[in-house]
């Protein structure tokens, strides 16, 4: 007896024996392997030709800036390697997004840097059966620090101000907010997962005037990547930047310390909450605040049931 490759058993030695005759159709049917070396290279076309044309100006951007194919063929394929392998990132409720039209995603804030809106982003373009598109809010200090402010912009970030945000919204897009801010990111690592104060309620006010769904995501791991020990104030004024944390690797490996560590993610999109029929409410300072209120004790409770589900933070 020996083995067929098509199957992996062990299998008659007659060459004549109806095994093989089965055996040799199937692997004419099987189709030719791309090998690994093909794939890169393959890859390495795609970006020589997505470069060339926009180095000759063969691209378009909507009217925040937003690139979508630098997005899609360049950006979110450089994250998935941290997404898939690093982070380990488990998606729950997903069906929760609209597969087309508005929706308000609102997130808790944490990771010293905005790793989470990233992994959110690709959350939602890679899990999602329709490939949506996250459009975040971002802090004004983002687009005036160089590089980081064209970053934002070629991915979709726009300024977190009302107009814009419902602009976005009428246009049928899913928009992500942050409203814990800097005061979640630069949270120290003896409060993680203790949300910070959600702002004024400025995203409710806008969910309500365009009667846009809220979505609360809960997002369990990001606090664990850079936990900080420390602020180093004079030089965060010196750089124009919130805070200049330090953490058990960072300032004193270099860059090394830049190196996230590898915790175990998880992001739950929950249950919709309706604002349909609600746009007089906008102007309301109580209900804007009441449901501000709903939102981060929904996002609140939520964390607490997925740490208790993920145990460790590295298993």
């Amino acid at each position: 007896m020996r083995s067929c490759r098509c199957w992996g058993i062990p299998t008659p030695t007659t060459r004549g024996h109806p095994f093989w005759t089965e055996c040799a159709t199937r692997s004419a049917r099987r189709e030719p392997t791309v090998s690994d070396n093909d794939r890169v290279a393959h890859h390495l076309e795609e970006l020589y030709q997505l470069f060339s044309r926009r180095l000759a100006g063969d691209y378009e951007v909507d009217e925040f800036g937003f690139d979508t194919e630098l997005t899609e063929k360049f950006t979110l394929p450089a994250l998935r390697p941290l997404y898939r392998k690093w982070f380990r990132v488990e998606t729950l409720g997903i069906e929760h997004v609209p597969d087309k039209g508005a929706a308000l995603l609102v997130g808790n804030h944490s990771g010293t840097i905005a790793v989470d809106a990233m992994m959110l982003q690709l959350a939602l373009f890679d899990e999602h059966p329709a490939s949506r598109h996250l459009r975040l809010l971002a802090a004004d200090f983002v687009f005036k620090t160089p590089l980081l402010g064209e970053y934002a912009r070629k991915t979709g970030a726009t300024l977190a101000s009302n107009p814009d945000a419902e602009r976005l919204l009428r246009a049928g897009e899913v928009l992500g907010v942050f409203p814990e801010g800097v005061k979640g990111t630069g949270k120290p690592v003896w409060e993680r997962y203790k949300l910070k104060r959600f702002g004024r309620g400025g995203f409710v006010s806008t969910a309500l005037a365009t009667e846009t769904p809220i979505i609360p995501v809960s997002i369990v791991g990001a606090e664990e990547i850079y936990p900080i020990l420390g602020d180093i104030p004079v030089l965060a004024r010196l750089f124009g930047i919130p805070y200049f944390p330090i953490t058990p690797t960072f300032p004193f490996l270099g860059p090394l310390g830049a190196v996230p560590l590898p915790s175990k993610w998880i992001i739950q999109f929950g249950e919709p909450i309706s604002t349909e029929g609600m746009s007089e409410l906008a102007d309301d300072p109580m209900e804007v605040f009441n449901l501000a209120d709903r939102v981060k004790e929904t996002i609140q409770q939520t964390l607490h049931s997925l740490l208790k589900q993920r145990g460790g933070a590295f298993q």
